[in-house]
């Protein structure tokens, strides 16, 4: 809309719009905030009002009310006074003094179902018009303890009879007759005092309070009958001639709140808007309200509108002068330079501006003039710029293009993750061994790439680069495209931006599937090499040894029957030939654990924890699931020499004194425990050595899940979790 004006008129039209607006929004902040304020105060004034009136009231009813109450407590207690004084004279006894006073008692009553009794020191009913109370302990009520405490004063309470829906507000004067410890209580409830308020002891209280120049406070009953006016005391208002009631029956029939409404007294000319803020005393079915006029609190509302509007006019006209001067003295210089620019933009770079000025359209010809200086030497140095730009380009795409090649010519997959963990890049090699596209990945998160079961190393996996980390070598499975599982060794780390902050991570999967088959096919082969030996120890040597040692016993006898001096070497060779066979058999028992048990694993388990008690001195149990049973003898083997390895350690390094083994079943999972009560792993480093090595290996093998956890000085615990295989249900029954 500005685009062909001059900028003397933008200025002229800006500043004088600025300023309308800028006054506009700051009258009427200021009005707003004005009559926000004063209705606020209002409002909090009449409020406080009610609320003071609500106390008056409140205050005589408890005033009279507790007077009334004095009045009956002291009357008996001069009445139990007059009986004992009797007692003292020997007329009566104590217990006839203490019956006629009781009865004096239980003949009165106070309002409608008020009446008096009485406790004695301890909170023991000894007094009352329920002959089923008397002898009570009702010391556990805390207006008891009160009276306990006070014996003497007013006291106000809620209670809540058995056949009431709710508790209700009671009062209470008591006295003490300290002759015979009995605290006379008065009490009767609050609402049943109705009649004993004074309204003229606050009537003069309420009609002085004044609001503004005519508002005023008063109090009608439920019925529209004024209790306290200062024009129309004992009227209804309802009824009253000449007086408009639709803003009293909102009144009546809300009782609480606030109603603005037009309103006339009698006298008046005309009626006015009216505030009235009203509130409920519901013991008396008395509606306070305080109200006053609205035109009485925003008059100064008026005064400050003709000083806001004057002010505005005299602004506007000094604004609109100094705009004029002002945008003359900036646009004349601005047009010189503007000549000088459109010069210099056909080359001529020596011009200069002149001014005598020290202002801002001084600095701003010095500021050409400077430029105008330099610009020859940029336009010079601009060419040998562009020169190692280009320079620095070309080898940043050759260097891009080097990356790219050995990244697509790897063997190995892989993958390129920015910060959220979404896929920018991977390899052909990721494709070719995990099936998916580089184009169905972009821009994705690959969770679905993950096995439920190993999620727990991939998240510390993750956290590791998150944290800027190198992530090692670390052996895990992840799916296929096509749903099958490859075993992978993953290793990588993450790369920065140029403000040195991560920007992504650079991940290597190494599929290991085919490998770690030929090592579990070496493993295996190597275990049925062991069982073979101990198969032939068992069932060829030990035999063998057994029939050498028969024949040695035989020899024995007859060397004993023809030379007694032989004997004793028979004896040795039967001995030797015993450890023979006793070598054999452990040896047997540690080549083929499980295979030459009959009982299968926890069997074996059982004899690692009979013969660890017997070897080291050490207390060794082992608890098993009875109801497990391994028909897989490669996972029970695996099993077995886990425990073994486990129990050694804590043998020969932690230097425990107590070792316990479980073997449980939970929710689908085996758990396998080994703990100690050594000295932790943390000061035997040695322990990460091939014996661990091999029980993690192990653990892979059988696809289970390894946890350690070590603390000094307070043991080991060696966790194998292994999941109940669902298409072999065979391997483990149970």
């Amino acid at each position: 809309m500005f685009a062909g004006t001059r900028i003397r008129n933008k200025l002229l039209f800006s500043y004088s719009l600025l300023f309308i607006l800028s006054l506009s929004i700051g009258f009427a902040t200021v009005y707003v905030i004005v009559r926000d304020t004063i209705t606020t105060n209002i409002e909090s004034e009449l409020h406080n009002t009610t609320t003071s009136i609500n106390n008056l009231v409140g205050n005589a009813a408890t005033a009279s009310i507790k007077n009334y109450l004095r009045g009956i407590a002291e009357k008996n207690l001069e009445i139990v006074d007059t009986f004992y004084r009797a007692q003292q004279r020997g007329l009566l006894s104590e217990a006839e003094a203490k019956e006629r006073a009781a009865a004096i008692l239980h003949s009165q009553t106070v309002g409608k179902s008020g009446y008096i009794y009485c406790l004695d020191g301890n909170g023991i009913v000894v007094v009352h018009p329920q002959k089923a109370v008397l002898g009570s302990d009702v010391s556990e009520y805390s207006f008891v303890r009160d009276l306990q405490t006070k014996k003497r004063g007013y006291l106000e309470y809620d209670w809540k009879n058995p056949d009431d829906p709710a508790a209700r507000p009671k009062a209470l004067y008591m006295v003490h007759f300290e002759p015979w410890d009995w605290i006379i209580s008065v009490s009767a409830y609050r609402e049943e005092f109705k009649g004993l308020v004074n309204v003229d002891d606050f009537k003069k209280s309420v009609l002085d309070l004044k609001f503004g120049q005519t508002g005023y406070a008063f109090i009608l009953d439920s019925k529209g009958n004024a209790i306290i006016h200062p024009k129309l005391e004992g009227a209804n208002i309802l009824t009253h001639a000449g007086i408009p009631n639709e803003a009293l029956t909102t009144i009546l029939k809300e009782k609480n709140g606030q109603i603005v409404y037009p309103w006339k007294n009698p006298g008046e000319t005309r009626a006015r808007d009216k505030l009235c803020i009203f509130t409920y005393i519901d013991d008396y079915d008395w509606i306070v309200a305080a109200a006053s006029y609205h035109d009485e609190f925003f008059g100064p509302l008026k005064t400050i509108g003709s000083l806001t509007l004057a002010t505005f006019v005299i602004t506007l006209i000094l604004i609109l002068t100094l705009t004029v001067k002002l945008s003359n003295s900036i646009t004349t210089p601005l047009q010189r330079l503007m000549n000088h620019f459109d010069n210099a933009s056909r080359g001529d770079f020596s011009l200069r501006m002149t001014t005598a000025a020290s202002d801002e359209i001084g600095q701003l010809a010095g500021y050409f003039n400077r430029f105008m200086e330099q610009l020859t030497d940029y336009s010079s140095n601009l060419t040998r710029q562009i020169e190692v730009r280009r320079e620095t380009e070309n080898s940043l795409r050759e260097n891009e293009q080097r990356y790219r090649s050995v990244m697509e010519s790897a063997a190995d997959p892989i993958v390129i993750y920015d910060m959220e963990g979404k896929v920018t890049y991977f390899n052909p090699a990721f494709e070719s061994v995990f099936g998916w596209r580089l184009e169905e990945c972009l821009g994705h998160r690959m969770d679905h790439f993950v096995p439920e079961e190993n999620w727990p190393e991939t998240t510390v996996m993750i956290n590791t680069i998150k944290n800027g980390g190198i992530l090692p070598a670390t052996e895990t499975q992840r799916y296929t495209k096509s749903g099958d599982i490859r075993s992978v060794s993953i290793s990588g780390a993450a790369f920065r931006d140029h403000n040195r902050k991560p920007a992504g991570s650079v991940i290597i999967l190494r599929d290991v599937t085919e490998q770690k088959r030929l090592t579990n096919l070496l493993m295996d082969i190597g275990d049925n090499i062991r069982q073979t030996i101990g198969q032939d120890l068992h069932d060829d040597l030990c035999p063998h040894l057994i029939g050498i040692g028969g024949l040695a016993s035989a020899l024995k006898a007859t060397i004993g029957d023809e030379n007694g001096k032989a004997v004793f070497l028979a004896e040795k060779i039967i001995e030797l030939i015993d450890e023979a066979t006793a070598k054999a058999r452990g040896l047997a028992r540690g080549l083929c654990p499980v295979h030459l048990v009959s009982y299968g694993l926890q069997s074996a388990l059982g004899e690692i924890a009979d013969h660890t008690r017997m070897t080291a001195d050490i207390r060794c149990t082992f608890k098993g699931d009875e109801s497990l049973t391994f028909t897989n003898n490669t996972l029970a083997t695996h099993l077995y020499y886990i425990v073994q390895e486990a129990v050694n350690n804590a043998v020969k390094h932690a230097a425990a004194t107590a070792i316990n083994i479980s073997l449980t079943r939970k929710e689908g999972y085996i758990h396998l425990r080994i703990t100690d009560n050594g000295r932790g792993i943390g000061e035997r480093r040695g322990g990460m050595g091939i014996g661990m090595q091999l029980m993690k290996y192990r653990v892979l093998a059988i696809g289970a899940f390894l946890e350690i956890t070590s603390a000094e000085d307070a043991g080991t615990t060696v966790h194998v979790v292994l999941k109940t295989p669902e298409d072999e249900p065979d391997n483990i029954n149970g």
